[in-house]
């Protein structure tokens, strides 16, 4: 099973509408598909979607540093040896969603070498996870009318809000207007992408508080540390750390620092090998994880709940799972389905990723 290629295709395929929230908003699935080729014939697949406004990767960049670096470091070693592959992965700084796209290619080629899932070799705890759905800015009305379509359609009863506008006023009336509408029987959190201050959100918070949130992620700027300290240690809910906690070590700053309560773990960014490892470190102490979205495409959310579907600690709460609904197409020969606000494993070996080849001709942007 020595790798002998590893190869990174760009494509992009539009939003039928754009995601928007407080660091950036999102129009088209500016994506790379990663693919790691071993001397047997097997195939590992993963997507790498650049998010330059979070972690500084471009779909340019992504492209460049497996082509010219992390590629050639890896050649010849086996998929069984992920530790000397993360060793000689890591002695390049940052490129997160490039290296986990590697992992997960890897872990791939184990499954299927293994003839099993790979949700199966990460846990197997349970084959399906239930979804949450992410509600970008719009107008209050705009959001309530999406909220309800994906209930009415899907049957996902967990939502994630986008806040983190000017004024903090307008985000307080969405929420209220979306909990008015969808009753007291649908999870609601919010997310502000460190759009507001501490004072904001603290402000905030105190206005919804009636409104029965489940949890409180990124509100304002982990890098302003004392008025997060301050922010968390008052939040009358868990306080999700997500893109200033993408590593371990930043996990037990964020958690023992008491700027966060809880964490996202998004397997874009950190693969199923670093992903693991974040889980069963906020398993060992206490702190709830949500599975998040990086705005995947299908390929990155059945990556998603393969990995979060495997382990008890992240079944806990709805998985992000559902924004690749925003997607005009996707590069799988079979599209995912969501019923009845949950989504299935993938069965057969490895990942169960079937990329149609007519799909990825016209969509890919290297020809």
């Amino acid at each position: 099973m020595k790798i002998v290629r590893v190869e990174a295709i760009p494509f992009a395929i539009p939003y039928a509408k754009p995601l928007r929230f407080a660091s950036g908003e999102v129009h088209t699935a500016d994506h790379v598909l990663v693919r790691v080729y071993t001397d047997e014939g097997l195939v590992g697949t993963a997507e790498a979607p650049p998010r330059p406004y979070t972690y500084g990767e471009t779909q340019e960049s992504i492209v460049a540093v497996i082509d010219k670096i992390l590629a050639p470091q890896i050649l010849g070693l086996t998929a069984l040896e992920r530790e000397a592959v993360h060793a000689r992965l890591d002695r390049t700084v940052g490129n997160p969603t490039a290296k986990a796209a590697i992992d997960m290619a890897l872990w791939d080629i184990l499954g299927q070498t293994a003839g099993m899932p790979v949700s199966g070799l990460l846990g197997g705890y349970t084959d399906r996870m239930r979804v949450s759905h992410m509600v970008g800015f719009a107008p209050a009305d705009e959001m309530v009318t999406e909220a309800e379509r994906i209930r009415d359609t899907y049957g996902i009863t967990t939502f994630k809000v986008k806040v983190g506008r000017r004024p903090y006023t307008e985000d307080v009336a969405a929420c209220r207007a979306l909990r008015e509408a969808l009753g007291d029987d649908i999870e609601l959190y919010i997310d502000g992408n460190r759009g507001w201050s501490a004072a904001e959100s603290a402000r905030a918070l105190r206005e919804m508080a009636d409104l029965g949130l489940i949890f409180a992620e990124e509100l304002c700027p982990a890098d302003d540390v004392l008025g997060r300290r301050w922010l968390v240690a008052q939040s009358p809910v868990p306080f999700i750390a997500d893109e200033s906690a993408t590593r371990t070590g930043e996990v037990t700053r964020e958690l023992l620092g008491g700027s966060a309560t809880a964490i996202s773990i998004k397997t874009a960014r950190t693969g199923f090998t670093a992903s693991q490892r974040v889980l069963h470190e906020c398993e060992g102490l206490g702190a709830e994880v949500v599975m998040g979205n990086q705005i995947d495409g299908q390929i990155g959310t059945l990556c998603s709940v393969a990995f979060g579907a495997a382990h008890r600690w992240s079944t806990r709460h709805a998985g992000e799972l559902s924004n690749f609904l925003d997607m005009t197409d996707d590069l799988l020969t079979e599209p995912l389905r969501i019923k009845d606000g949950t989504l299935r494993v993938r069965e057969g070996a490895g990942l169960g990723i079937a990329i149609d080849p007519e799909k990825l001709d016209r969509y890919r942007k290297d020809r």
